[in-house]
């Protein structure tokens, strides 16, 4: 799954190139309007579970959390024509936009921008720099992506030990709607409950105390958002009674 999923032209931030630039609060997540899915920190679970189905989609780096947004390519059902985010949690992979982490040439973090966004402006909007330092807008951006780094890093160690322990299975869930259309989770991974429960003593500790066995749960109460997820997909095509789920 791309960091760059909905970002355009990625540049990294510079005191000089983008001394006059100034930034505003998007106004619109349609910029996210054809994302289906987008990567979740394990911090997020909690909140996230009460909107969204969590899945595991596969990444360089393994196995990696992500908020199913849609059941089709290029369509995320969270957002509405007028571009308003319709959830009470909006993930922070879509909160940090149009700031976005990025790696120098020696691995150090570097802050990039996308620089097609329409936050940025010469004109309206908080400065990023003055007198060639970072402002405390800057400065708050910064401190953000510093730590989604670092909580991705950590979401990603953990999806790395679930499938050590052979805890993910392939999503075998099927929606079908009145008209016959079906959607199956393909391609993504949920935790085999089964094999939750036959893990020895010593590996339970150990999920516990690293708070991943409650991430653990929390991921599979929310797989029951899945049939609210179809339900928007059915109100969005204009279709009258619920689907059905298998």
């Amino acid at each position: 799954m791309s960091e760059m999923i909905f970002y355009e032209s990625v540049v990294a931030l510079n005191d000089q190139t983008h001394a006059k630039v100034k930034v505003r609060p998007a106004t619109s997540f349609a910029y996210a309007a054809k994302t289906n899915s987008v990567p979740l920190l394990a911090g997020e679970f909690f909140e996230c579970a009460r909107e969204y189905p969590i899945v595991f989609a596969r990444g360089d780096a393994g196995p990696l959390p992500a908020a199913l947004l849609g059941l089709r390519d290029s369509e995320n059902l969270y957002v509405d024509a007028a571009g308003k985010w319709d959830a009470r949690y909006v993930p922070a992979f879509v909160r940090r936009y149009p700031f976005v982490p990025g790696k120098g040439a020696q691995g150090e973090l570097l802050v990039c921008i996308d620089e097609s966004s329409q936050c940025f402006d010469a004109d309206v909007g908080e400065a990023l720099f003055a007198d060639g330092k970072p402002t405390a807008q800057l400065e708050h951006a910064i401190k953000f992506l510093t730590e989604f780094h670092q909580a991705a890093a950590a979401t990603e160690a953990m999806g790395r030990r679930l499938e050590e322990l052979g805890l993910l299975r392939q999503a075998d869930s099927v929606a079908q709607l009145n008209d016959g259309s079906q959607f199956r989770l393909n391609g993504l991974n949920v935790v085999d409950e089964a094999k939750l429960r036959a893990l020895d003593r010593d590996t339970v500790q150990e999920l516990f105390a690293n708070g991943s066995l409650a991430v653990i749960y929390a991921h599979l109460m929310s797989l029951g958002n899945l049939s609210a997820l179809v339900d928007r997909l059915s109100r969005r095509d204009g279709r009258g009674k619920p689907p059905q789920r298998h």
